[in-house]
């Protein structure tokens, strides 16, 4: 069966191989940007060519532009790697065949580059015989599935008060340091999914390897495909990255799997996306960022959702570090516009040492009132409200200004919500299932209501 797979991947390689090739020269370098010349009319906007420096390795780039001066027409290329060794006259070959990835099933368990590449040492991969183009469009729109059950997410806080369908769009939105890193870890692990892909973009080096080994673990690494971006690397790196996770996710979809689908993050791509567009001279717009950052946005979370016909579906957690905790700058604003729901991780709840520090009151699952039966959206109804009525007086109970017996609601919240804060939190190596956090809630709010 293996060898088939080889030669069914080797043959389709072969059809895609070029009849000839086309060369130009590279005329101007610009910080980034490089202008090719010679072979402008076979090019467009995403197309890929290969810099051949002196005496070094090929330098892979992607087409972002294209200028006139002179009457002479250029192609603005920026590169993948760095441009060590180019300089002007050296030859840019233009590639034929679509960006794709070829993957496969044995990519299970394996962590790979923004190019497709292992990075993990333990040999060469699989190479499937199906291309996934890296920027695929989404499904159209009548043609999906409806948002499918609740999925068992393993975290007893989103289980129970954001309760999630198969197929819908998450965000989790946070500051650095608030343990989103963890929490998807906890989600690869624990969700019922056939299959976890997690797009580790603009990461610092140093964690990736903490988050496989340490927080992943083996358990969670032997269903996931981990794709790995680094903040250092080029900024199409770092974009590549993301559209690496979407591609790989759509395979799997596409073999009838159910998807969990993990991005860290959106923001890190969103930066990536603002310096490849003010490169290629766009102007900026919001807090720098030029127009088409929002609108590759909306085209890669698009990706993600229900399927078609017999297909499967991608569940998305797309996490958003919102630059000094402002929920409202303009890519946290975009993508909850975007997506299915968000998942708010709060500073001060951390800082007071419950994790998951998810807020509650401030995150919502647009598919929840769908997917509940009456006795469980009654529990969540009345702990909502026992959180929010807490929250509002929460300033007077801290300062001891509240008198009990003042208002049968507050004094009410004052003796459950120390229960319900307990039950939010939960140890990563905790799981918690779909019916066990019902009762749990349920155990809770019939205790304190007896005291």
């Amino acid at each position: 069966m293996a060898g088939q797979q080889f030669i069914d991947s080797l043959a389709a390689r072969i059809d895609g191989l070029a009849e000839y090739r086309l060369f130009g020269r590279v005329t101007k370098i610009l910080g980034l940007l490089v202008e090719v010349g010679g072979v402008e009319r076979e090019l467009s906007i995403g197309d890929r060519c290969t810099l051949t420096p002196r005496g070094a390795a090929p330098v892979p780039c992607e087409v972002v532009g294209f200028r006139a001066e002179g009457g002479q027409g250029r192609a603005l290329v920026m590169p993948f790697k760095p441009l060590d060794h180019v300089g002007l006259g050296c030859r840019a070959e233009v590639a034929e065949s679509q960006a794709s990835v070829f993957p496969d099933p044995s990519w299970l368990g394996r962590v790979i580059n923004a190019m497709g590449e292992p990075i993990d040492g333990k040999g060469p991969l699989m190479t499937g015989s199906v291309a996934m183009p890296l920027r695929s469009p989404p499904p159209a729109a009548h043609d999906r599935k409806r948002l499918g059950d609740k999925l068992d997410l393993g975290v007893r806080a989103i289980n129970s008060f954001l309760s999630t369908c198969r197929g819908q769009r998450m965000g989790i939105f946070a500051g650095s340091g608030v343990g989103k890193s963890v929490m998807m870890s906890m989600l690869a692990r624990y969700t019922a999914a056939d299959v976890s892909v997690i797009g580790l973009i603009g990461e610092r080096g140093r964690e990736v390897k903490e988050f496989i080994e340490e927080d992943l673990g083996p358990e969670g690494l032997k269903r996931s495909v981990v794709i790995v971006s680094t903040g250092d690397e080029a900024p199409l790196m770092r974009r590549q990255g993301a559209y690496m996770t979407l591609a790989i996710s759509e395979y799997f979809r596409n073999q009838g799997k159910q998807v969990l689908c993990m991005m860290d993050s959106v923001t890190r791509f969103a930066m990536a996306q603002r310096e490849i567009g003010l490169s290629a001279g766009e102007p900026p717009t919001s807090k720098g960022y030029p127009p088409t950052t929002f609108s590759e946005l909306a085209k890669l979370l698009e990706r993600a959702g229900p399927g078609v016909n017999n297909s499967g579906d991608i569940t998305a957690f797309f996490s958003v570090l919102v630059e000094g905790d402002d929920h409202n700058e303009p890519i946290a604003d975009a993508v909850r516009g975007i997506i299915d729901g968000h998942v708010v991780l709060e500073r001060a709840i951390a800082d007071r040492g419950r994790y998951p520090a998810i807020n509650i009151l401030r995150s919502i699952s647009r598919s929840m009132p769908r997917c509940l039966t009456q006795e469980q959206a009654d529990l969540v109804r009345r702990g909502r409200e026992i959180m929010s009525t807490y929250e509002d007086m929460a300033e007077l109970i801290r300062l001891g200004a509240y008198r009990q017996g003042s208002d049968p609601k507050v004094d009410e919240a004052i003796r459950i919500y120390p229960a319900l804060d307990t039950f939010l939190a939960q140890r990563p190596d905790e799981k918690t299932s779909l019916d066990e956090g019902y009762n749990r809630l349920a155990q809770v709010l019939d205790a304190a209501r007896k005291q």
